[in-house]
């Protein structure tokens, strides 16, 4: 799926719209404002295609976000099994304080390895190359 065709999905609050781009050979998802139920159901059908996809890093940047509760872990959960099952790499952008606790407490942080820049999370994928 091209990147250009993913606008089609539309949310009703634009502030909310995920930015999708190319980012040094990775795709970066940057999602925006409330992570929960609703943003889950609006947003696993844009994810899929991109975690799906054939990038070898994809990168979902958690800093514009304003709330995440147990929705956005089984979307955080979704994308990295749908991205480790190709070989491919996922990598998580967060510094929310409370976002980072709820990573903990579902015992996620090691597995996602959540970093506090786009630019760690990038090198950390080329490392493991």
């Amino acid at each position: 799926m091209r990147l250009d065709a993913l606008n089609e999905f539309a949310f009703e609050d634009s502030t909310q719209q995920p930015r999708v781009y190319g980012h040094d050979g990775a795709v970066v998802i940057e999602l925006h404002g409330e992570i929960d139920l609703l943003a889950y159901q609006k947003m696993a059908p844009l994810l899929d295609p991109i975690t799906g996809g054939t990038a070898t890093t994809v990168v979902i940047d958690l800093t514009r976000t304003t709330f995440f509760d147990c929705s956005g872990v089984a979307l955080l959960v979704r994308a990295h099994r749908r991205t480790t099952a190709r070989g491919a790499r996922l990598a998580v952008v967060c510094t929310h304080h409370l976002t980072l606790r709820v990573l903990r407490l579902t015992g996620l942080t090691p597995v996602l390895s959540p970093v506090p820049s786009l630019e760690e999370a990038l090198e950390r994928a080329l490392e493991k190359d």
